[in-house]
């Protein structure tokens, strides 16, 4: 395909490389791979999940026909609205502390590069920083004491947005137990759904944490994403698209892996509901056998062992993609090193923004499969909570009991 060639001789070329038939034999199919393959995979992929993400969200957005339970729960905002009404001015100091980390990022990336390149394969004898002519040893300390210094702000930071978003979680879920507890305690006694523990327990808890990360997460990793290719980009744009190489088949893996991951999650939930409703019954009546529990708990293994498999087979498969990327660094890093195109400690610099490179992404897809999961979680508690009366109140009535609207103590 000479055409597709071309292409690639073109893109290498507006990127600043041009090679020919002497370059070695390995190069001509990475520069296809790195510089049209993937960036088309990519683009096509991006495009396709836009496409079905929007679907869903004109499906949900036009359905007009819901179950019982999901409609007489409408008093309860959809949950990104909720965590932000409850939690606005506390999500505000996350977004801060998120965006300041980006230029603290930038620099624990930068100096080590001026560590190589300047100190330790510079010249002999004195530089000029700044105006000032500094020796070598003393530019060395220098840097180390700047380098020291972001790596410290950066460890402050993190500290503070983890301690934020410890009270914007805790608030939330203490807000979302008061809300399912009011609605509970409205039936008579003999008429309260049962195992509201796990309901107040387990399924609220991941709620709360996916409320101190719904604006966290995607700015930090996200930014810190874009800080690490912009820093790449600077250094070598196509090496920096040789990072992006596997990531097309991430984002195709992942995502189906965790559709079957929420499938399960849904059936376990309910499962675990159901062995609440059990030993309640045994409770109550002494006479009940032991072996429908039984049966409840065996269930529950398989579940468990469903989404493990699944979990851990996403993961390896992350995990091995990712491996991939330093291949394409050494050899053709290495190759644009001997080449002298790419400096030594840019290259130094570019192998360790890819090891910064690959927890945020793995943070970014933790991420999607946590609100994955904790969207299952919401739905299941707003239809426990509108089983727990809220059906039979009036709207109007309802509407005070929602969760937006639940008096708290003093925020933490």
């Amino acid at each position: 395909m000479p055409e597709f060639h071309t292409l690639a001789h073109d893109a290498a070329a507006a990127l600043g490389f041009s090679y020919d038939s002497s370059a070695p034999a390995w190069l001509h199919p990475m520069m296809h791979l790195v510089l049209v393959l993937a960036p088309a995979l990519l683009a096509a992929t991006l495009a396709v999940q836009t496409a079905l993400l929007l679907r869903r969200r004109l499906q949900a957005a036009s359905a007009t026909v819901r179950p019982p339970e999901v409609t007489t729960a409408g008093n309860w905002a959809s949950l990104p609205r909720q965590i932000i009404h409850t939690t606005g001015k506390q999500q505000a100091a996350l977004v801060l502390l998120s965006l300041t980390a980006m230029p603290i990022l930038y620099l624990t990336l930068e100096l080590p590069k001026q560590i190589v390149n300047r100190v330790l394969e510079g010249q002999d004898g004195a530089v000029m920083m700044l105006g000032y002519q500094v020796s070598q040893i003393s530019l060395l300390f220098l840097l180390c004491g700047a380098y020291l210094a972001a790596i410290s702000l950066n460890g402050l930071n993190k500290y503070w947005l983890n301690i934020c978003k410890g009270r914007v979680a805790e608030r939330f879920v203490r807000r979302l137990r008061l809300a399912v507890y009011r609605q509970w305690r409205r039936d008579q006694p003999a008429q309260r759904q049962p195992a509201i523990m796990p309901v107040l327990g387990p399924e609220a808890e991941p709620v709360g944490g996916f409320a101190s990360e719904l604006l966290a997460v995607p700015l930090l990793q996200g930014g810190t994403l874009a800080t690490i290719l912009l820093f790449m980009f600077v250094q070598d744009p196509i090496l920096a698209a040789a990072a992006l190489t596997v990531l097309p088949l991430q984002l195709i893996i992942v995502p189906r892996l965790q559709r079957q991951v929420n499938a399960v999650s849904r059936k376990r939930i309910r499962s675990m509901r159901q062995l609440g409703v059990l030993l309640d019954r045994q409770m109550r009546d002494a006479g009940q056998g032991a072996l429908p529990v039984a049966h409840s708990f065996r269930h529950l293994q398989d579940l468990r062992l469903q989404i493990h498999r699944l979990k851990f087979l996403a993961k390896a498969i992350n995990n091995f993609l990712t491996a991939l990327t330093p291949f394409l660094f050494y050899s053709l890093g290495g190759y644009f090193v001997l080449q002298e195109r790419v400096s030594l400690g840019a290259l130094v610099a570019m192998l360790a923004a890819h090891k910064e490179f690959s927890a945020p992404l793995k943070d970014l897809f933790r991420f999607y499969q946590q609100s994955e999961d904790v969207r299952i979680r919401y739905q299941e508690i707003r239809s426990y909570a509108a089983r727990s009366g809220g059906e039979r109140r009036p709207a109007s009535a309802s509407r005070r009991h929602s969760l937006a609207r639940v008096p708290a103590p003093r925020s933490l």
